[in-house]
């Protein structure tokens, strides 16, 4: 293995092929935790600390382990999901410690209590693990990639272009600067105003929903959820493994939405408020698709597409709007999770999903900002998956991304130090294959550099 020139993916997806996630080299990573554990006995003695999280252990638990690979199944067992092992034999597993023998840990580059990526060196060459785990603290998510600025990173707006173009045949591309008053002064697009399946960026408009719900008064950021079966979701996420009948604050659900994608808290924020009030959002905010209503939850867009597939999404795309939205409530949000299958290659993109442009997510963008409220800063800077931006220079970064087979979002928006607030935004479709880990790597690398480009004297 040639970790500078090819990065080596160890990664399974516990239960979906469209995992609605957060969208980075899948897993993306988030803020770091404050709760810290003793570093790896492996790691030298002014190595940073490891975080205490469930992530954290696992990590420690790698830097312990590595050095006296071959691993036996059943420890593996004991720390890797059973759908993990499944895509990744043992033997694998393996055969990359042994090639990553002697990893020195250098920092952590950002941690959370189901996501962590740490910056690491094998010799002299440095790169960085993402660990990710599921609600009972065994990964179902393990990479070893090259560092984003390792990559050559494009040194003009044509560059990004081609490096865009060759991510996917349907490339969308927006790096503009907000204004005071809320507007978007483009730098540089590409398709900016042509609509394109989301994923999981929708969920900039289920927080701007919530936000403008708690300001009228109709509830407040401590609010409890109900976690309930019926509203339950597939991963990504860790609620869906939370006991029936438990409680979580709108706070903590927004923050989990946000952070790490998790489909449950979207489905609970989206139950609280209506679906049609997050349509008005978007109407408001100037999204004007018909896909878009009426607005699906997870759940509902995870049954669709992978519970008795085609018949299902047939008889949904028949309906008019009104019978949609009866069909949904009658038929869709009973279809037992247990009923869902996987799917692997790009499904319904154009009819099932949620859809809007570049230009759109940089208008959500500016609303989320002018709305004002501390919170919605909180769980939109939790994750800044991996950018790399100086924080001395950018001390404000927020992040949301989307994913499903055949489509991967990027959008990140970030304030200098002087004030200056710029959003950019890679969108990548492909109607007949999946994006691949690097399509996804290569939209960061770009978004990494229009930053650059943005602020050029």
């Amino acid at each position: 293995m040639n970790i500078r020139s090819k990065p080596v993916r160890l990664l399974a997806t516990a239960a979906m092929a469209v995992t609605m996630t957060a969208c980075v080299s899948h897993p993306a990573p988030v803020q770091a935790d404050t709760t810290t554990a003793p570093a790896s006995p492996t790691a030298s003695s002014t190595a940073p600390q490891i975080p205490g999280t469930p992530a954290g252990r696992q990590l420690s638990w790698l830097f312990e382990a590595v050095p006296r690979a071959p691993i036996a199944d059943d420890e593996l067992a004991g720390h890797f999901t059973a759908d993990f092992l499944k895509a990744v034999p043992a033997t694998q597993i393996n055969q990359i410690f042994a090639q990553v023998k002697g990893m020195r840990l250098e920092r952590i580059v950002s941690s959370g209590d189901t996501q962590l990526v740490a910056r690491v060196v094998v010799g002299s060459t440095p790169f960085e693990i993402v660990v990710a785990v599921n609600g009972a603290g065994l990964m179902n998510g393990l990479q070893f990639r090259e560092p984003v600025e390792a990559k050559p990173a494009p040194k003009s707006w044509a560059e990004a272009d081609k490096l865009l173009r060759a991510v996917s045949p349907q490339a969308g591309f927006l790096a503009a600067e907000l204004t005071a008053k809320g507007g978007c002064v483009q730098a540089h697009t590409l398709a900016a105003d042509h609509a394109r399946p989301l994923g999981s960026m929708v969920k900039l408009y289920v927080l701007g929903t919530v936000a403008d719900r708690i300001k009228r008064g109709a509830f407040g950021w401590n609010t409890q959820l109900t976690i309930k079966d019926e509203l339950k979701s597939l991963p990504t996420g860790k609620l869906q493994d939370r006991p029936d009948g438990s409680k979580v604050s709108v706070l903590e659900a927004a923050k989990l939405m946000i952070s790490i994608s998790d489909n449950t808290a979207t489905d609970l924020l989206i139950h609280k408020v209506g679906r049609r009030a997050v349509e008005r959002t978007m109407r408001a905010w100037g999204v004007r698709e018909k896909g878009n209503v009426p607005l699906l939850t997870t759940r509902d867009l995870f049954a669709l597409k992978g519970a008795d597939y085609p018949r299902l999404a047939k008889r949904y795309l028949s309906l008019s709007p009104g019978q949609r939205r009866a069909y949904l409530e009658q038929v869709v949000a009973r279809t037992p999770l247990s009923q869902i299958k996987p799917w692997t290659s790009p499904r319904e993109l154009d009819t099932i999903e949620y859809f809007a442009s570049p230009s759109d997510i940089c208008r959500a963008y500016a609303r989320l900002m002018k709305q004002g409220d501390k919170h919605i800063g909180e769980a939109m800077s939790i994750n800044d998956a991996g950018i790399g931006l100086d924080k001395k220079r950018w001390p404000t970064v927020w992040f949301k991304g989307g994913s499903e087979a055949g489509l991967s979002g990027l959008s990140f928006l970030a304030r200098t130090k002087a004030g200056r607030t710029y959003v950019v935004t890679t969108m990548a479709v492909d109607p007949t294959a999946p994006i691949t880990e690097q399509d996804t790597l290569d939209q960061l690398i770009v978004s990494r550099a229009a930053f650059t480009l943005l602020t050029k004297p």
